[in-house]
């Protein structure tokens, strides 16, 4: 299940890339934020596919986390965007007129949770992962058991 899961999570990532790219979103620094996140959770992502160690376990683990946060942080960015253009368009609009009006802009309020979604699900797959599990320690063999 957790291989399935991983697929699911390269394919949104390497979904989203390819989007984000044609969309041209790297007009401005904080635009170019979800595509750095986005090529360091697939690197992260590949490693994890084709070789799970504790590192790269860790690696998706931390930048799955970054995908989190930065959707969350998208979120709101789109939804200050809206609002800015909103009062532009009506400055006598305030209280939830705006908010309403700033929900429902141009830039898609909720396109970011995609981000939110697929870090979660990417840190559903390092969950208790069989690479961060610390090998068993091998007991001192006694002398008189060596010697049986």
């Amino acid at each position: 299940m957790r291989i399935l899961l991983l697929g699911l999570v390269l394919l949104g990532l390497i979904g989203l890339l390819a989007e984000l790219t044609l969309l041209e979103h790297y007009a401005s620094v904080w635009q170019a934020v979800p595509l750095v996140a986005l090529g360091l959770a697939l690197g992260s992502a590949l490693a994890v596919a084709r070789r799970p160690s504790r590192g790269s376990v860790q690696a998706l683990r931390l930048t799955m986390a970054l995908l989190v946060v930065t959707g969350a942080l998208g979120i709101w960015l789109h939804f200050d965007e809206n609002r800015g253009f909103e009062r532009e368009l009506s400055p006598d609009t305030a209280g939830l007129a705006l908010i309403w009006m700033a929900m429902r802009g141009a830039t898609p309020l909720l396109a970011p949770g995609a981000f939110v979604q697929l870090g979660l699900l990417g840190l559903i797959v390092g969950y208790d992962h069989p690479a961060l599990r610390r090998p068993a320690r091998r007991e001192a063999v006694s002398v008189e058991e060596e010697e049986r």
